[in-house]
């Protein structure tokens, strides 16, 4: 309850900035119609598709002229909602967090960048964590989510072990470096990455790694992460501007999913030129084939995805009721 109440109150307090401000509408410059993107955390091969669109000029011929900006210290839920971005990178659960607050947020999914939860569990091989069972008695650092202790308490509880029996401590910052195949004080044994970034990038660093899938572990954590958001007054005054965003984001995507080699390499050369090229190519042969996988065009989501999710946070306590999916998304803008 501690949890819900914590994300209820940032929630409220993100609602006032939205009565303290109006929502921005796009700017037109030179012709095209400006508007902002708000990433979710640092450019990565998440965003290929983004940054393939506004270097290949897909923005431009929809009439648009796109900036890519990071989060700061502002999460890209509550910008998005109060208008200082006209679109943003967010997480199924951050969405329905914010949309079944006491007083909601007016935001909306339009389009899912992956397909399937990419993250999971990690270790090492040494530490023989082979199943959730095998988290008791280790110790776990992550880094406070909310839904983080009831996903991991669901998956230990599924494969009969207790979450009281592992340790939960915060995440020091330094990756896999801290894993130690020995449990303990002062031991961390299992940490939660994506595959196609830490994952990849440790073991190409040589980190010999027992990785568990989310969505191995239960049916239910298969959800969207991360997804593309807007705000409600863009979809009900500047629809338009919204399906020319989303179809040139969509056609940046498509072109990642049959090139991504030379995906990469945009990537680098526009964002990431301080990144190894060789990982960037390596996440991005993965992700390219992760983004639209089993779906019928990129984007698409699906109702049974928000529902199931949405159960299993009513369940853990995340939120106090549940929502419909057609509340909480919309294909309208990639089909």
């Amino acid at each position: 309850m501690k949890k819900f109440v914590k994300v209820l109150c940032a929630s409220v307090m993100a609602l006032s900035m939205v009565a303290c401000s109006s929502p921005s509408e796009p700017a037109k410059e030179s012709g095209l119609t400006k508007v902002t993107l708000m990433l979710d955390y640092t450019p990565n091969t998440n965003h290929t598709g983004f940054y393939v669109a506004k270097e290949k000029g897909y923005y431009e011929e929809a009439g648009l002229d796109v900036e890519i900006i990071e989060p700061g210290d502002n999460a890209t839920t509550t910008m998005v909602a109060t208008g200082k971005a006209n679109f943003g990178v967010s997480y199924q659960e951050d969405t329905t967090y914010a949309l079944t607050a006491e007083e909601s947020l007016p935001i909306k999914a339009i389009a899912a960048i992956i397909q399937h939860n990419t993250s999971g569990f990690v270790s090492l091989k040494g530490a023989n964590i082979n199943s959730p069972k095998d988290f008791a008695g280790k110790t776990y650092a992550g880094w406070g989510a909310p839904s983080e202790e009831a996903v991991i308490e669901a998956v230990m509880k599924k494969d009969g072990a207790d979450i009281k029996d592992l340790t939960i401590v915060g995440a020091d910052g330094s990756g896999f470096a801290s894993l130690s195949e020995e449990a303990g004080k002062g031991k961390v044994n299992i940490q939660w990455e994506f595959y196609g970034w830490a994952v990849m990038q440790g073991l190409m660093d040589g980190y010999d790694l027992n990785y568990l899938a989310c969505n191995d572990l239960d049916a239910r954590l298969d959800y969207y992460t991360p997804l593309v958001i807007t705000n409600n007054d863009m979809i009900e005054n500047n629809a338009d501007t919204v399906k020319a965003f989303m179809q040139a984001t969509k056609k940046g995507y498509e072109y990642a999913i049959d090139n991504a080699k030379e995906a990469a390499q945009i990537l680098h050369d526009v964002a990431l030129s301080d990144v190894d090229l060789e990982f960037l190519t390596k996440s991005q042969e993965y992700l390219s084939e992760q983004y639209a996988k089993d779906a019928s065009s990129w984007g698409i989501m699906k109702d049974e995805v928000w529902d199931n999710y949405t159960e299993f946070m009513y369940e853990y306590g995340l939120i106090d009721h549940t929502i419909e999916a057609k509340e909480q998304y919309t294909n309208a803008f990639v089909e």
